[in-house]
């Protein structure tokens, strides 16, 4: 620490010494001890992020060839891959998961936070507990266990439905099988965004509160125009975790497939397409130009989501 010694003197007594500290004198070391503690992190974010995707993209401009081996093919792969219908047939069935799954899920999360926001419930630790727990159940075990829920011979729907003397539904055919993948992400995540969305609600003001019930606002009055508002920014944080969550869809078809693969192609979703092709057709450059245009869409579609609500915030 560098100090500057500052003589001042008074009348009748000896002269004294001073020392004042320089303004800033503190930053050099906070600065090094700042860098000495990211530095780690950012090694392993390049390690484990950075280089894998340069990796990746290098991959995707070649062309592996029987004769000759790797060949440099420039957007080859991309273009092949925008003219797949494999990849777009996979694409819009994450479309059509996104635009009915999401909204579901969403709106279940934002009614079971604001109904244990309003401390009416009983048991509101137990409930907050029991619809939480399935997002801690590991996401294979979950798949699996509707998978035998869903079986049309033993599945326990199955056997309810001729107890009733009813014809049970096949949930895994071609037509169902679809909603059936949407119900098991609904079950695995509406715990995750109610706990996301419960978290912002009760960061809000009690003065709030307090303050529409003196201007004789009701329940329904005031979570629709105090506590939806206040946590646009959680609600929006949902929103965009469940947008990359639908294009990331691989776990549920592929473990699907084995119990339903007449119902689940090899290109169920762009992710599950992307894999095979890597590991099973063993055509990793094609795989890796799939996998980044799915990555292209995910950026785009969220860059949307964050436009659209930023412009319904200045205009409201």
């Amino acid at each position: 620490m560098s100090t500057i010694p500052v003589r001042r003197e008074s009348p009748g007594s000896p002269s004294r010494t001073r020392t004042v500290r320089r303004p800033g004198s503190l930053q050099r070391p906070q600065r090094l001890a700042a860098w000495l503690l990211t530095v780690p992190f950012l090694l392993i974010f390049a390690a484990m992020f950075i280089v894998p995707l340069g990796y990746a993209g290098y991959l995707s401009t070649f062309t592996s060839q029987l004769v000759g081996g790797q060949v440099f093919s420039g957007l080859a792969n991309y273009a092949r891959a925008l003219e797949d219908p494999s990849f777009w047939a996979g694409l819009g069935r994450v479309a059509l998961f996104l635009f009915v799954q999401v909204p579901i899920m969403l709106v279940i999360a934002l009614a079971v936070a604001l109904a244990l926001d309003t401390g009416r419930v009983k048991g509101a630790k137990f409930v907050r507990l029991a619809i939480f727990v399935p997002y801690a159940v590991p996401g294979v075990v979950a798949t699996l266990m509707w998978g035998y829920l869903y079986g049309t011979q033993s599945g326990l729907i199955a056997q309810l439905f001729r107890a009733l003397g009813l014809q049970p539904p096949d949930l895994l055919s071609p037509q169902n099988v679809l909603g059936s993948t949407m119900n098991i992400v609904s079950w695995e995540f509406i715990g995750y965004n109610m706990i996301v969305l419960y978290a912002a609600l009760r960061s809000i003001p009690a003065e709030l509160y307090e303050a529409a019930e003196i201007d004789g606002a009701g329940p329904w009055r005031v979570a629709w125009s105090i506590k939806i508002p206040a946590i646009r920014p959680a609600i929006l944080l949902t929103v965009i975790f469940s947008v990359i969550g639908s294009f990331q869809l691989f776990n549920e078809p592929n473990l699907l497939y084995s119990i339903a693969p007449n119902a689940i192609g090899s290109d169920f979703t762009p992710n599950l397409y992307a894999y095979n092709v890597a590991f099973k057709n063993q055509d990793i450059n094609y795989a890796a130009a799939i996998a980044f245009l799915l990555g292209f869409v995910i950026m785009i579609i969220s860059y949307v989501v964050q436009l659209t609500t930023a412009r319904k915030e200045r205009l409201s």
